[in-house]
């Protein structure tokens, strides 16, 4: 177990300085292009492709990393480049850890590859949980999957929401419902091959932030996929769902605890992470500003009431990191989150990236407040961190059921 420290390696400095210079030199300068257009940045995700950066290989090498902190750098620094395209570029990488976490090897070798694509042809996936009805209550999905046992098929129908490049996918990873009387332990995950039938685009969301990171429904419509598409197996899940019944007839019929909601726990660092980069980024243009804009024959920063908010941002975004990288470091090395630590370090991180990019603004004044300067982008794009992977609300909830001693639902 490699013990927790805040000081990084020779390694994670070099893959540290690599990837900000890619996103200093690749992704900022076309954050504001991809923003205004509202369109996925294929030729970003390329030139990342081409880099390495865009590859299961790099996210592998991140995910492993035994202090924890190789995916919560890579976040924080891709998405000090810009949020939108950052979640382009990262987005597929969901879908992969779906495979990663519940699929045979065979199934991993298989469709992992057929995600990414290549240098050449870049493909992306996409991961689809979210329904109109069944957001932060995961137990509520309506999606269901039927087998087909004549066919060795299951047939998938229903809608899913807030799909990151959802219909635009060569690969789709959709959790369904198997078994309803079972709640979220009823549930599986199966992949739905590029080209299947009944598979389509619903709303494609225009959004008040990360616009350069394509958002939209899918319709999955007697969609069938062969039983091989089932992650795990089958024999795997009748195993799985009939331990559930059993315990489910043990415990007099309560409902089953939460599965989902206990493994977002776990990767909810990264979207911390994530906040902590866009705060950071937005902290630094107002330093500068504030270092440089006179006003009554001084810079500004020499006013207390601009040091001071500087101060503060400064200290929230160090504390949301130490949050990140605490919660980053118990997770790989398999420490309880007794104190649902996960949830912190999201939470914290989320509601500074907010506060952070609003006083940004204020620190730029009318300047903060035009497209001409990126803060503006910033404070749009820091919004979906306190709703997406669980609001600030349920992050709440999840802490105090923990502390309580609750289970998570």
């Amino acid at each position: 177990m490699a013990e927790f420290t805040m000081e990084l390696n020779d390694e994670q400095r070099e893959v540290r300085d690599w990837l900000h210079g890619f996103a200093a030199d690749v992704i900022r300068p076309a954050a504001a292009e991809w923003d205004e257009r509202e369109e996925t940045p294929w030729p970003v995700i390329q030139e990342a492709a081409k880099v390495g950066i865009y590859s299961l290989d790099f996210y592998a090498q991140q995910y492993f990393d035994p202090t924890g902190l190789g995916i919560p750098m890579a976040m924080e620094e891709l998405f000090w480049g810009d949020a939108g395209i950052a979640l382009s570029i990262v987005g597929t990488g969901l879908a992969a850890v779906g495979v990663l976490a519940n699929g045979t090897e065979e199934q991993i070798g298989t469709w992992i590859p057929q995600m990414y694509g290549d240098q050449n042809d870049v493909k992306v996936a996409a991961f689809c949980s979210s329904e109109p009805d069944a957001g932060s209550d995961v137990a509520s999905m309506r999606t269901r999957a039927v087998y087909d046992e004549a066919k060795d098929e299951w047939v998938i129908n229903g809608t899913k929401t807030w799909a990151t490049n959802g219909g635009i996918a060569n690969v789709h990873v959709v959790v369904a419902v198997v078994d309803p009387e079972l709640g979220s332990k009823g549930h599986a995950s199966f992949i739905v091959p590029p080209g299947t039938a009944g598979l389509s685009q619903g709303q494609k969301f225009k959004k008040h932030g990360i616009r350069a990171s394509h958002t939209a429904e899918v319709i999955l419509d007697n969609v069938r996929v062969p039983g091989s598409c089932l992650l795990g197996g089958k024999e795997k899940l009748d195993e799985r769902l009939a331990r559930a019944r059993e315990r489910a007839k043990a415990s007099g019929g309560e409902r089953v605890k939460n599965a989902a909601m206990a493994t977002f726990e776990a990767s909810r660092p990264a979207v911390g992470a994530m906040a902590v980069g866009t705060a950071r980024a937005a902290y630094e243009v107002a330093l500068d500003y504030a270092r440089t804009r006179e006003q009554f024959g001084r810079p500004i920063i020499d006013n207390q009431g601009v040091a001071f908010q500087l101060a503060d941002m400064r200290t929230q975004i160090d504390a949301a990191r130490l949050l990140v990288w605490r919660a980053s470091w118990m997770a790989v090395n398999g420490k309880p989150f007794t104190a649902a630590e996960g949830s912190m370090s999201k939470l914290f991180a989320s509601e500074t990236a907010k506060k952070v990019t609003a006083q940004a603004i204020q620190i730029l004044g009318g300047n903060g407040y035009t497209r001409e300067y990126p803060v503006e982008r910033m404070h749009r794009d820091a919004a979906i961190y306190t709703i997406f992977e669980g609001t600030s609300e349920i992050q709440r909830l999840v802490i105090a059921r923990t502390l309580a001693g609750m289970p998570i639902r």
